[in-house]
């Protein structure tokens, strides 16, 4: 079988990666590179650097990496898929609502492949997580609990946190709980200078009754990205920066001490951490684009997904906005 010729738009700080890891996904061929500002970090290797997505469709692709800024996403996407492209973009899948309606549509109307980079859901930890969470190890789920703080990245200047950063944890939470969002309350704040929110703390609760928060920042000095989730038996906590999965048990022995056991809803038992195979995310991420491209699987973020993801991220806006929770 050819191997399908793949195009990347954008090679800056995420593209470059994109580019490395469609050189090194079987059956695909990296064939064309696009970027107006030309090849920044120097990831070309000899190829020509075409300055837009007209060149790139013209190079005779059939699949794309979109990594542009995310105001760009919906003018690439769309001329994507009228070339009848399948289509990899980076999350979130646009910059509002209305313009990832359109983007799905076209990709569903074409027949096509149209993924979104929610590249989280391929995280070692996360994959484990989940698979234990559907097997029952947790029992009844309660909550879920998110952190993604860190310094500021300059490469961000269209988009504040809450759609940068906060949709990875809007989609992976959902993903997780196996729901949707039924309300959500935020509160935003600007403290950097800059025009866009800077921190978000958000709480809502899914349609199967699962509480969910989210404390998001690009204020702390300090990279923390750790998922919680707390169930009947214990919980399970990821750490998705080291690809570390660990869960402390409820346990089975009294607790002697009556002061504290009047107050105790349970037990601290036993604390497992796992050792898991810790594979790239964004290289498993191209693996389940392509086959999705094949027709051999579907475990890549659909673009109805992403779009569901969009919805959640600007109820978080407009609750915060308004200072009320919205309802989903």
């Amino acid at each position: 079988m050819a191997p399908i010729r793949v195009g990347v738009l954008g090679i800056g700080s995420m593209g470059r990666h994109h580019v490395r890891n469609v050189k090194n996904t079987e059956g695909f061929e990296l064939v064309a590179l696009a970027d107006p500002a030309g090849d920044r970090f120097g990831v070309a290797g000899g190829m020509e650097v075409l300055p837009d997505v007209e060149s790139l469709i013209g190079a005779g692709i059939d699949a794309a990496v979109v990594a542009v800024p995310t105001v760009y996403h919906e003018d690439a996407a769309l001329k994507l898929a009228a070339a009848g492209v399948h289509t990899l973009v980076e999350k979130p899948l646009a910059a509002d609502v209305e313009s990832g309606e359109r983007i799905q549509k076209a990709f569903a109307d074409a027949g096509l492949v149209g993924a979104v980079g929610y590249v989280e859901r391929c995280n070692p930890a996360l994959l484990e997580m989940r698979k234990r969470i559907q097997d029952g190890q947790l029992g009844r789920v309660f909550q879920i609990i998110t952190r993604r703080q860190s310094p500021f990245p300059a490469r961000i200047s269209d988009v504040g946190v809450v759609k940068d950063l906060a949709t990875h944890d809007v989609d992976l939470a959902a993903w997780v709980a196996g729901s949707t969002y039924e309300t959500i309350f935020a509160q935003t704040a600007c403290r950097s200078g800059r025009e866009h929110e800077d921190l978000l703390v958000a709480s809502g609760r899914f349609a199967n009754g699962v509480l969910v928060n989210h404390l998001v920042n690009w204020m702390s000095p300090f990279k923390d990205r750790t998922t919680i989730v707390t169930g009947e038996h214990g919980a399970l906590v990821a750490d998705t920066t080291m690809g570390d999965l660990t869960f402390y048990e409820n346990g089975s022995m009294p607790v002697q001490w009556d002061q504290i056991a009047n107050f105790r809803g349970v037990s601290e038992g036993e604390v497992t951490r796992y050792a898991l195979t810790k594979r790239e995310p964004l290289a498993v991420e191209h693996e389940h684009f392509r086959d999705a491209i094949l027709g051999v699987g579907s475990d890549h973020v659909s673009m109805e997904e992403g779009l569901t993801a969009l919805r959640v991220v600007e109820g978080i806006l407009q609750s915060a906005a308004i200072g009320q929770a919205v309802t989903l």
